[in-house]
């Protein structure tokens, strides 16, 4: 599903981590998850769509957000964490799209999180707390 490029590393922000969002991963993604919605692998009906294109999983880049983390504190960073989002926008085909967050609170179990598009444009927004 192609290399995430991972950048930075201080604990008041989590690494950030990016990846290319093409057709191949976007395919990929509906085969493991059987979610072939047409929005997402069929470009001629969602050329049809208020979308004008392909766009991708939401949970494929918000998985973004886990992987910052997990290269943030290690593999069981996410043992008992929770995530609360909302998607922004959509993500779309060959969108390059970068995830990581910012400590929130003094105690540094609270971060605000987003996942940008390219253009520096959210397109998840939320907030991660870490397992205690």
């Amino acid at each position: 599903m192609g290399e995430v490029i991972m950048s930075g590393f201080d604990r008041t922000e989590l690494v950030r981590v990016s990846k290319t969002i093409d057709r191949p991963a976007i395919r990929l993604y509906a085969e493991i998850t059987d979610d072939f919605n047409p929005i997402h692998v069929d470009p001629d009906f969602a050329a049809t769509t208020p979308m004008r294109g392909i766009i991708a999983h939401g949970m494929l880049s918000l998985n973004l957000i886990w992987q910052s983390l997990r290269a943030t504190y290690g593999p069981g960073a996410a043992q008992g964490a929770r995530l609360e989002v909302r998607f922004v926008r959509p993500v779309r085909e060959n969108d390059t799209v970068s995830a990581g967050g910012r400590i929130k609170d003094a105690g540094g179990r609270l971060y605000d999180v987003v996942v940008e598009n390219q253009n520096g444009e959210p397109v998840i927004t939320g907030t991660l707390t870490l397992g205690a």
